[in-house]
């Protein structure tokens, strides 16, 4: 996947005082997307938006592109 998360997204929304209970009683995120930031996979752009309001940041401090190296065989 190129798009990485660059920082722990649940770490700093526990920092903010946001734990993953209170984000799913307030239904500020689903279970899902709680699961899905768990095991560093991709969100909606709606999720981004929201967790970018959450943490006061832009897109660009949550995630970055990662050049996957792709590994060419040559038959010989």
């Amino acid at each position: 996947m190129p798009l990485i998360y660059k920082i722990d997204i649940l770490q700093s929304l526990k920092d903010k005082g946001l734990s993953s209970y209170k984000l799913r009683q307030e239904k500020i995120l689903s279970e899902s997307t709680l699961q899905k930031l768990r095991k560093r996979q991709a969100v909606s752009w709606e999720n981004l938006e929201t967790l970018c309001m959450l943490l006061e940041c832009q897109p660009s401090d949550l995630i970055e592109y990662v050049k996957e190296e792709t590994v060419s065989k040559r038959a010989d």
